[in-house]
């Protein structure tokens, strides 16, 4: 859970314009996360906010490459001079400060929630969570568009029915590899399975991005599940969904923040939750297994000279592949 970000704000609004003449970092302490000191600074001359980690005695690597993205970075630092480890996520000129704050909240309460775990935990819940910010801002940091929307609610659906088949969390959680755009969502047991979602009362259509990814020569067994809505005022919004399984993953918050992850990659933020106000009620749901015969485009069957594809097939013609999930989730290995 993101930490709350008053006092982050005051501290910047109080450090606002105050530059000592020489450069460099001014901080004014915040609530640490465990052993790890916190402040909440500004970087000179540019006056730009950050948030100052110490860890005590964590230590990163000499060739550690620190991730930085569109609105901010994270170096290096040393204010106190003391020689430990500190790290300076800083807003650049151009980022969003609104933007940024959230980031602060979001990471200081990754942080947080490592503490029972220790030391090198939280310094590697920092790093992680503000990669994890890198891949959301590449993607624009803006709200997801309608049908990346209905994408997203398709694999949080299919990802509730793999817990509801008995795969352990974990393992149902790293094998969620879609949000990292791997060709893929699914890279589960031997092989993978990939969801497409729609909302179409006509037919039951499936757009394919590439000519890997219907292509079982790379990961076999290979399956396709695909995911039907109707949108309906009985139906649930995407944060209702996401909500839900964080719920069912209550008990487990290393699983919660796992899943927090996994939707933020996938360009899900909770700032945007209020511009997702459609309905999703869940009609119908159908797993094929992807073998020959199957409508697909490949490397395999194009003719030469062909790089890419990006092309739509009907699943309502493709009954004959027509599996169940159990059954396919043995043939992946995974139950």
């Amino acid at each position: 859970m993101a930490r709350p970000i008053d006092e982050f704000v005051a501290a910047w609004a109080a450090l606002s314009g105050k530059d000592p003449g020489e450069g460099g970092w001014r901080g004014i302490p915040v609530t640490p996360a465990g052993s790890c000191r916190l402040l909440a600074g500004r970087r000179f001359p540019g006056n730009e906010e950050a948030l100052l980690a110490r860890f005590p005695s964590a230590r990163l690597g000499p060739s550690e490459h620190l991730p930085e993205g569109r609105g901010f970075e994270i170096v290096r630092a040393d204010p106190d001079g003391d020689g430990k480890t500190w790290l300076a996520l800083s807003r650049r000129e151009s980022g969003s400060t609104d933007l940024f704050a959230e980031m602060v909240g979001d990471v200081a309460g990754a942080m947080d929630a490592a503490v029972p775990e220790g030391e090198e935990r939280v310094l590697k819940a920092m790093l992680r969570r503000v990669r994890m910010w890198q891949a959301f801002m590449g993607k624009g940091a803006r709200p997801l568009g309608p049908e990346a929307e209905v994408g997203l609610a398709g694999e949080i659906s299919f990802l509730s029915a793999l817990l509801d088949a008995g795969v352990d969390a974990e393992i149902a959680l790293e094998s969620w590899v879609g949000p990292d755009d791997a060709p893929q969502d699914f890279a589960l047991g031997d092989g993978a399975v990939e969801v497409k979602a729609t909302v179409s009362t006509a037919g039951f259509p499936a757009k394919i991005g590439s000519l890997e990814q219907l292509d079982d020569s790379f990961l076999s067994p290979l399956f396709l599940a695909g995911i039907r809505f109707a949108v309906a005022e009985s139906g649930t919004t995407l944060p209702e969904r996401v909500a839900e399984l964080e719920k069912r993953l209550a008990a487990d918050p290393g699983a919660v923040s796992a899943f927090r992850e996994r939707t933020f990659a996938a360009g899900y933020a909770e700032s945007h939750a209020d511009k997702y106000t459609r309905r999703f009620l869940d009609k119908e749901s159908h797993v094929h297994a992807v073998t020959d015969g199957f409508p697909r485009l490949v490397r395999g069957n194009v003719p030469e000279g062909v790089l890419k594809a990006l092309y739509e097939i009907d699943l309502g013609r493709a009954a004959a592949h027509r599996t169940d999930l159990t059954a396919a989730l043995k043939k992946l290995g995974v139950i």
